[in-house]
């Protein structure tokens, strides 16, 4: 399972960066036709469109329906117990494995109420952002960011309650400190970084 999802996750990100990049098939176009400059908003919009896809997918279509099954669960100490990854412990899982790629794209979840408390907000920037996008869930936050001597792009993205199984494990969990979240409640965010120069 693990392999067939770094390949398609590994598809999904050559696909992405072919597209962003400008890369066509060879055809009789000059390089000037071809290529395509985005700004930095919309490729961090892109790039948060398919970690949630991927999230949604995973969520819905493999851990709720092998739960519902009796297959297999999903629990926090998944490597420990050969259960599946908890829907934010994926995300975090692939957010470490793009890190190890050495491209810069960084991503991860944080939150005001997190049960893993390496998850909370930590710079002043995402304090911000997660306080705005408690208000306004409509659009990320964004601004730029320097860390240590890098300048980053980041943008912070409402994280919601989806599936009634995340609202009830975030409810019931005992190290929680929030447990009245409902369907579509902002219970964090996804802070994505990219370089710039």
């Amino acid at each position: 399972m693990r392999s067939s999802n770094t390949l398609s996750r590994g598809v999904l990100i050559l696909l992405f960066g072919l597209c962003i990049t400008g890369f066509v098939w060879p055809s009789s176009a000059t390089a000037e036709e071809t290529s395509v400059s985005l700004p930095i908003e919309k490729v961090a919009d892109y790039l948060y469109a398919v970690i949630e896809a991927d999230r949604e997918v995973y969520t819905k279509h493999v851990v709720e329906r092998m739960q519902i099954k009796g297959v297999v669960v999903a629990s926090e100490n998944w490597e420990e117990k050969n259960t599946l990854p908890l829907p934010a412990q994926f995300l975090m899982e692939s957010g470490r494995v793009m890190a190890r790629k050495n491209i810069g794209i960084q991503y991860r979840l944080i939150s005001l109420w997190p049960i893993n408390k390496r998850n909370v907000a930590r710079s002043e920037f995402e304090k911000i952002g997660m306080g705005t996008i408690l208000t306004h869930q409509t659009k990320p936050y964004t601004g730029f960011v320097k860390e240590g001597g890098a300048r980053y792009f980041q943008a912070v993205y409402p994280d919601l309650a989806v599936a009634q199984a995340c609202i009830g494990c975030h409810n019931s969990h005992p190290d929680s400190p929030k447990r009245d979240f409902k369907i579509n409640d902002v219970m964090g965010a996804i802070v994505i970084s990219i370089p710039v120069k």
